[in-house]
């Protein structure tokens, strides 16, 4: 009786989990059947969804419900708090399944290369992130001792970033914050926050929703310079032939218009400006040197050789997200991505046999999420053409017990989904007595105990 097909998928967030969801569906689901384990370096799944996503936003949050349904399934398996190639290697994974598939995302800081990037008082925003996220893995304690901010980038994490320093920490602890995060938040001197985007209004990056969420805090005045507000044949174009950038172009129009209000945090969004240099003193920030720019006609810029120096404190560097090299692995450093066709793993123009990408790891940090369920059914049908044409490596081991023998005689404390359950639990525990939804535990061996790894 043939077995199950076996599929390793390296990383729990939306991008692997969605490849599980495909396998699910498959035609092989139903013969031989598929048998899917989901590896993740933290001790719980969700990846960005519950490390990057900013906590004042649960709607987003809201898609863990459907993530949920796929983990629910009884093919699937989560072992949590494994580490790769440390705790187990591709090797050793090519020994248990017939396929792997890597969608580990990315969590680091694309480069800014400014001079001053380096002075203290200069941070990446995925570190921020992952500190008012609770992420195991950073410092407990944040800096918040500037009172005029800059935060470079017209994306939404740009914007998520200059939210959570306008908004007070009172604001925020109806959420899930943990007890660092509030404390470090009420701490906050910033009165000013100053966002910058190197082009115009039209090529904003923000998502409608996100950019009017700005203004519903009673404590945030979004101020726009009316001088900000200019389109050139490039700009129109893209308004027309895209909806998302008319509604931001838009509301961006109205904020400039508008008389300014009395809410003490002041959050400024400056468009044609481009960041040159980070000023310092002392090797700390003192300021922001940005140059206007101006349209050259095709939504583009140009310099135009007048600078201007901010009074700030501190810089927030959102230009975007960069991932991981994967050991093992070819790896496209310019794109930071793993080199693929259609999600098979591309090495000197081959195709490492029984190795696949999909997700942030292969395109790059770009896109929502539903974009990554496109990105998984690609790769998950091809890996199918694979095994059905007989492409695949056979692995050595192939019982599903056997990956639980390893990772126990390597000592290795690994959480599962049940354990998710009761660190959720737990969670929502802590935040009970305060009328909250949850608490996020930090810690990670807290997290381990809270799962019973």
């Amino acid at each position: 009786m043939p077995r199950p097909l076996r599929v390793a998928i390296v990383g729990a967030g939306p991008a692997g989990i969605y490849a599980a969801d495909a396998l699910l569906k498959s035609e092989a689901a139903a013969e031989p059947g598929v048998s899917i384990d989901l590896f993740e370096r933290m001790p719980a799944p969700f990846g960005l969804i519950r490390y990057g996503v900013a906590p004042d936003h649960p709607r987003i949050k809201g898609i863990i419900t459907a993530l949920h349904q796929v983990l629910d399934k009884p093919q699937v398996r989560l072992f949590g708090n494994v580490d790769y190639p440390n705790d187990i290697s591709l090797d050793e994974l090519h020994s248990f399944y017939d396929a792997v598939i890597f969608s580990t995302g990315a969590t680091a800081d694309r480069a800014l290369t400014i001079p001053g990037v380096e002075l203290d008082g200069s941070y990446g925003a995925a570190d921020f992130v992952s500190w008012y996220d609770g992420h195991p893995d950073v410092p407990r304690t944040w800096p918040l001792e500037a009172e005029k901010v800059a935060v470079l980038g017209v994306g939404n994490v740009a914007l998520d970033v200059a939210r959570i320093l306008a908004k007070t920490a009172d604001e925020l602890l109806t959420t899930e914050i943990p007890p660092n995060v509030y404390e470090g938040l009420k701490a906050n001197k910033a009165l000013e926050v100053h966002v910058f985007g190197r082009r115009g209004p039209a090529q904003a990056k923000f998502s409608p929703m996100e950019l009017r969420e700005l203004d519903h805090s009673p404590n945030i005045e979004v101020i726009v310079n009316p001088e900000d507000i200019d389109y050139d044949e490039g700009s129109i174009a893209t308004r027309r032939s895209n909806k998302q950038a008319d509604m931001v172009a838009k509301t961006l129009e109205n904020w400039a218009i508008r008389d300014i209000g009395e809410r003490p945090h002041k959050l400024f969004l400056h468009f044609f400006e481009s960041p040159v240099e980070v000023l310092g003193e002392d090797g700390k920030v003192v300021g922001l040197r940005t140059e206007r720019t101006e349209l050259d006609g095709t939504g583009n810029v140009k310099g135009t050789g007048q600078f201007t120096d901010w009074d700030v404190q501190s810089v927030y560097r959102a230009v975007g997200y960069l991932s991981d090299e994967l050991p093992k692995l070819p790896w496209d450093v310019a794109s930071g991505t793993v080199p693929d066709e259609g999600g098979r793993v591309m090495e000197a123009g081959a195709h490492l046999q029984s190795t696949y990408v999909t997700g942030w790891i292969r395109r790059g940090p770009v896109g929502l999420i539903g974009h990554t369920k496109g990105d998984a059914n690609e790769t998950v049908a091809n890996l199918l053409a694979d095994h059905a044409d007989g492409r695949l490596s056979t692995p050595d081991a192939p019982a599903p017990e056997a990956v639980e023998a390893f990772l126990g005689e390597r000592g290795v404390r690994y959480t599962t989904w049940e354990g998710w359950h009761r660190l959720d639990a737990a969670e929502k525990a802590l935040g009970e007595p305060q009328g909250r939804e949850r608490v996020k535990i930090v810690e990670r061996e807290d997290m381990l105990e809270a799962s019973g790894a």
